[in-house]
């Protein structure tokens, strides 16, 4: 569990440039790297999070954390990757700090934006020579690409990974020992887990208790939200109301976006602000809050889903998913994640050495990190 802690706390202290760079950190770091879990299960735990509301790289995380060292590994999971976060954001609300105000920390974003265009590639690079075999997965993987980057929202991405899964069931087929990695899990923790969601979504209504009322008004965000942290800040205007002064969510907003890990911790920030609450308290109850619900419906979810997957019938599904995957994050790569970083020429070639040394030589992404950093302050000053 320490090590699992420890491994994505690392991670939580440099992941900037959102859920599809997170997958691409934890798909080297996890998949390659140490072989915690395997390339097919990664591939579909991230379809299965593509499905559930709530923040898809966390919920991968939490994963990964499971599978390394059960639930106990999943928490240490969450709170490695989040806390970074979580600590700079309820220190910036304490303080009024303006996070974008630093010409220092304009210039690690600036780095590790163009390492996230790196790491991502990567990540695309490696899961293509294994799941794009043939003229029908290089198909699927090009059509979801095009649809993705046509069509935008929660229902797009959704529909080459549905689409796929009919076509693979209806007309490939593999063996069994294509899937079949692990036994399918007891449906009772299914029961179990989506009735502590349910109640947890209705029980705390009950009370008037401020702590309460935080905690209610931030699970429901967490529950309902499809598409990200982006998605969070139009679902929590009204239900929080007058509690924090307007102008607090979109400060908020703008300083998640400035620190590593998930966008979620939003919550932190306006958690920090409300009004007559301790800050950290505040903080904390939020921050758990808008991740619980994603986790709860993660594990009532996996039962049912290593049924499904883990059957030889699905076999073919699970070829074509993997490879609309692919799709997926290629898209995703364009936008937002080059889009955002990228901004010329030698910002081109600075990407394309930073993916070499990576095939190469195999270097950890903080020393690449640094070599980024060194590029980005010379640029700057010239």
């Amino acid at each position: 569990m320490l090590e699992v802690l420890l491994r994505f706390f690392a991670l939580g202290c440099m992941s900037f440039g959102g859920p599809v760079a997170h997958i691409g950190y934890f798909q080297r770091e996890f998949v390659e790297k140490r072989k915690w879990i395997e390339e097919e299960k990664f591939s579909m735990a991230l379809s299965l999070c593509q499905f559930l509301p709530g923040p898809a790289s966390s919920q991968l995380g939490m994963f990964i954390g499971y599978h390394r060292a059960g639930y106990l590994g999943a928490v240490a999971a969450f709170l490695g990757f989040t806390f970074p976060s979580f600590a700079l954001l309820t220190v910036a609300a304490m303080y009024s700090t303006s996070l974008g105000e630093s010409s220092a920390l304009t210039l690690i974003i600036s780095a590790a934006k163009l390492l996230a265009v790196v790491v991502v590639a990567d990540a695309i690079w490696t899961m293509a020579r294994k799941f794009i075999s043939d003229a029908v997965t290089f198909s699927v993987c090009i059509i979801s690409t095009a649809w993705i980057l046509w069509q935008t929202g929660l229902i797009a991405q959704l529909m080459p990974i549905v689409i796929a899964g009919v076509l693979g069931w209806l007309f490939i087929r593999k063996p069994k020992t294509l899937v079949e990695a692990g036994k399918p899990e007891g449906i009772k923790q299914t029961a179990v887990l989506f009735g502590v969601f349910a109640i947890f979504l209705v029980l705390p209504a009950l009370s008037r208790a401020p702590v309460v009322s935080l905690f209610h008004h931030f699970y429901q965000a967490g529950s309902f939200v499809f598409g990200g942290g982006h998605v969070v800040l139009p679902l929590l205007q009204p239900l929080i109301g007058d509690a924090v002064p307007g102008d607090v969510l979109v400060e908020g907003y703008a300083a998640a976006q400035l620190v590593p890990g998930p966008m979620f911790t939003i919550a932190s920030y306006i958690g920090a602000s409300m009004e007559g609450m301790n800050p950290v308290l505040g903080s904390a109850v939020a921050t758990i809050a808008i991740f619980l619900p994603g986790a709860l419906l993660l594990f009532a979810a996996i039962p049912v889903w290593q049924a499904v997957m883990h059957h030889h019938k699905f076999a073919g599904s699970v070829v074509l998913i993997n490879a609309a995957v692919v799709g997926l994050l290629i898209a995703a790569f364009y936008q937002p994640v080059w889009a955002s970083a990228v901004h010329g020429v030698a910002d081109i070639v600075a990407v394309i050495i930073g993916f070499a040394v990576l095939r190469k030589f195999n270097l950890s992404v903080f020393w690449l990190l640094m070599g980024m950093l060194v590029y980005v302050v010379g640029k700057s000053m010239l």
